[in-house]
C-alpha cells in the first residue's frame, strides 16, 4: 500500500531554517509529480511546493518563493523541503502527496497524503 512518512519538523525561530523529508513507499515514486502542503489552525491546506517527477521543473507559493525549496531523489523515494527565512506564519502542520490529477496547486488533485509534521516558528 501506499505510504508516505514525513520528518523534520520542529521548533524554530524566526530566520531559521529547517529541511522536511517525505520518505514514499507502495508505488513506483518516479513516475508521479509531488507535492507539499501546509495546513495552519483554522484554515484550509494550501499549496506550498510541487517538484515534476523527475525533478526537471519546480514550483512554489508566492508565500514562499526565495525562501523554500522542493527537491527529491529518485533514487531513495524521497522528496524534500528546505525551508529558510522561516516566519511566524510558516507555522503549520505541512503535509506531503502524491499527485494524481491535472492540477499541481489543488489539494483534490493529490491522492495519497502522509500524516503530517509540525513546524512551529516562534521567539
Amino acid at each position: 500500500q501506499v505510504q508516505l512518512v514525513e520528518s523534520g519538523g520542529g521548533l524554530v525561530q524566526p530566520g531559521g531554517s529547517l529541511r522536511l523529508s517525505c520518505a514514499a513507499s507502495g508505488f513506483t515514486f518516479s513516475s508521479y509529480a509531488m507535492g507539499w502542503f501546509r495546513q495552519a489552525p483554522g484554515k484550509e491546506r494550501e499549496f506550498v511546493a510541487a517538484i515534476a517527477s523527475t525533478g526537471g521543473s519546480t514550483y512554489s507559493a508566492d508565500s514562499v518563493k526565495g525562501r523554500f525549496t522542493i527537491s527529491r531523489d529518485n533514487a531513495k523515494n524521497t522528496v524534500y523541503l528546505q525551508m529558510n527565512d522561516l516566519k511566524p506564519e510558516d507555522t503549520a502542520v505541512y503535509y506531503c502527496g502524491q499527485k494524481r490529477g491535472g492540477n499541481l496547486y489543488y489539494v483534490g488533485d493529490y491522492r495519497y497524503w502522509g500524516q503530517g509534521t509540525q513546524v512551529t516558528v516562534q521567539s
